[in-house]
């Protein structure tokens, strides 16, 4: 019984995605299949682009983590030939 009362009244939020949904079937089915292919390269692209990123952070750590090493073990064996 709840149930029948519950779906008498609406939400406003569901009212505003049936209008949405109604202006959607207004648009043509190629401007649709564009904007479904660009929102899939977008989501791909930003894939990839994460991947890199993270690839070249943990290649910048490494640097600094050699380069600290090197000039500590250098400043070493120089102190030892004097």
């Amino acid at each position: 019984m709840g149930r029948k009362d519950a779906s008498a009244t609406k939400l406003p939020v569901d009212q505003y995605r049936k209008q949405i949904g109604k202006q959607d079937y207004k648009k043509t089915k190629s401007v649709l299949k564009a904007t479904r292919l660009k929102a899939e390269a977008k989501k791909t692209s930003s894939v990839f682009r994460d991947g890199f990123l993270v690839l070249v952070a943990i290649a910048f750590f490494v640097v600094c983590f050699y380069a600290f090493f090197y000039l500590n073990l250098s400043n070493e064996i120089n102190m030892d030939m004097d």
